[in-house]
């Protein structure tokens, strides 16, 4: 049983600014508002939008598989996302990745564990990050998307782990490719745990990232967890980037 994303919430007696208005968010509103977001612009910003259950992509109406997904169908069997990427999200995605801002994983996972509770799927035994690879985890100093599964799994009563799913080598910055460059760059970029495989036999597992750009990298991971014994694996970011117009 899913706890409340509201659990997410650190009581505060201070007043905080909203991260993307600048408004003040009173001290006794943390009970209902996630971090430092205000509810206009959750309201404004993060409003459900119709998606492909499978991949998460925006829709003009709900549906459990777009058409890509109807020819190529991922090995993941769900991907819950709680906002488009684009403003502000991308500002603060940048902030939070690139930029030190770790403790805006509270505000964003709280998005992320409210679309959780909303697409109504069998809790997980497992919540695993999309791991980094060994360098650019030196250069960052912090995996971003261990930083949104471990508030999730504290807030949702699940386990979160950074060791069974990892990354060795490095590939080349996926933002620089293209779909078909993105698949062949991650080929056998992940291993998991060789003396923890037996963890998985059977397990649900939630893969969690912060960006889902063309869906190469949780492919990519998705598909070596289930090869490793996982029963089923759903997704859950925090922004998918839309479909080009």
């Amino acid at each position: 049983m899913l706890r409340p994303a509201l659990a997410l919430l650190r009581p505060s007696r201070l007043p905080s600014q909203c991260e993307i208005c600048r408004q003040w968010v009173d001290a006794d509103m943390h009970q209902i508002q996630p971090g430092a977001l205000c509810a206009d612009c959750i309201s404004r910003f993060a409003a459900p939008r119709p998606r492909c259950q499978r991949c998460g992509l925006r829709m003009g109406v709900e549906s459990p598989a777009c058409g890509d997904c109807l020819r190529d169908a991922p090995p993941f069997e769900h991907t819950v996302c709680a906002v488009d990427y684009g403003f502000p999200w991308d500002g603060l995605v940048a902030a939070f990745k690139f930029h030190g801002r770790v403790e805006l994983a509270f505000a964003l996972a709280a998005l992320m564990a409210r679309a959780v509770h909303a697409a109504g799927r069998p809790a997980p035994h497992w919540v695993l990050p999309v791991p980094l690879s060994p360098r650019r985890l030196a250069e960052r100093g912090y995996n971003q998307a261990w930083e949104l599964a471990r508030t999730l799994a504290a807030t949702l009563g699940l386990r979160a782990d950074a060791g069974l799913l990892l990354r060795h080598g490095d590939t080349a910055h996926q933002a620089d490719l293209g779909r078909a460059e993105r698949q062949r760059n991650l080929r056998s970029a992940f291993m998991v745990e060789p003396r923890r495989r037996t963890e998985l036999q059977g397990a649900r597992v939630a893969l969690v990232d912060d960006v889902m750009t063309t869906g190469a990298t949780v492919r990519e991971a998705a598909a070596l967890l289930r090869r490793a014994g996982a029963a089923a694996v759903d997704v859950w970011v925090l922004a998918r980037t839309p479909e080009p117009r």
